[in-house]
């Protein structure tokens, strides 16, 4: 059975130009087109499985232990090998 091509829509969205430039000035460094760059935030941040599609695992490590700052190591520990069983 010959596989199915996805079909992308085509959207025009209005940015702020500093943040135009961000992605942009991001994206080359990436070296990548920024509509992928876009699309790899957009899959990390609303992906339910966010974990999947995560490209820097150490940078995403960091987010969350920034995000749970007022956690100490060793619980920060637990809820890891917990989520593992």
């Amino acid at each position: 059975m010959p596989k199915t091509t996805l079909k992308k829509e085509k959207w025009t969205l209005s940015f702020d130009p500093r943040l135009k430039e961000a992605v942009k000035r991001e994206a080359e460094a990436r070296g990548m087109y920024p509509v992928n760059f876009l699309e790899e935030i957009v899959r990390e941040k609303i992906n339910p499985y966010g974990h999947t599609d995560v490209k820097d695992s150490v940078k995403y490590v960091r987010d969350l232990r920034k995000k749970s700052g007022d956690e100490t190591d060793e619980k920060f520990l637990e809820e890891i090998l917990k989520w593992r069983r």
